[in-house]
């Protein structure tokens, strides 16, 4: 029943809504940058620091890779955490160099599931953002988890809110079928569900779900 219920939130959130476009990021290495970058904070502070290494020529795995955490803090300041976030992209940096001599087509080469495991390794690297450098980046079939994600279907009474990321990304992967652009779409239809509608304090009046669940 829950593996139904998951084809179904798709189809009518893809009615209400159409396509995302979503991952924003003119590379992969920016769209892996984007990932880092956006712990705790909103995408127009990400779009801000990226364009800000843009502006500096340093959007470049090696020029990050040479550069200075402070030099590195301040030009990605507008996503916030700057400092902490300048070691976690250099943590990142120095394994996309170091493992894959700078190159986003090496690192996809890799085995999934051996490479996400060791993207799970690098400091500061949680679930969330390894498989959205997977999925968007790479084009790997892996399904993101967020909390947006969680409260959808944890008030649809699929999994409780407090079941941990892997359970809820086993039940996407057993429901679904593996399919990349489909998994693309669909977490970004659920953030956009997340925001708009099914927030902390609900609108359920109109949102797209509200007849069938």
């Amino acid at each position: 029943m829950e593996n139904h219920k998951l084809g179904k939130i798709y189809a009518k959130l893809f009615n209400a809504f159409g396509p995302q476009h979503w991952w924003p990021g003119e590379t992969p290495f920016e769209v892996a940058v984007g990932a880092v970058l956006t712990q705790n904070t909103n995408w127009g502070n990400v779009e801000r620091a990226i364009n800000n290494l843009k502006k500096a020529r340093a959007l470049d795995p090696f020029k990050i890779y040479r550069m200075s955490n402070e030099r590195l803090a301040k030009l990605i300041k507008p996503s916030g955490y700057y400092n902490i976030k300048a070691e976690r992209l250099k943590a990142f940096i120095r394994f996309l160099v170091e493992d894959y001599q700078g190159s986003m087509e090496r690192m996809k080469k890799e085995e999934t599931a051996l490479l996400r495991e060791k993207l799970l390794a690098v400091k500061g690297i949680g679930p969330e953002t390894a498989d959205s450098i997977l999925l968007y980046a790479l084009g790997k079939p892996v399904f993101v988890i967020d909390a947006y994600t969680k409260r959808v279907l944890s008030r649809h009474d699929i999994l409780r809110a407090d079941e941990p990321y892997s359970k809820y990304q086993e039940k996407f992967h057993k429901a679904l079928i593996k399919d990349i652009k489909m998994f693309n779409e669909y977490h970004a239809l659920l953030v956009k569900l997340g925001k708009d509608y099914c927030k902390p304090k609900p609108v359920c009046g109109e949102c797209p779900l509200r007849a069938d669940f």
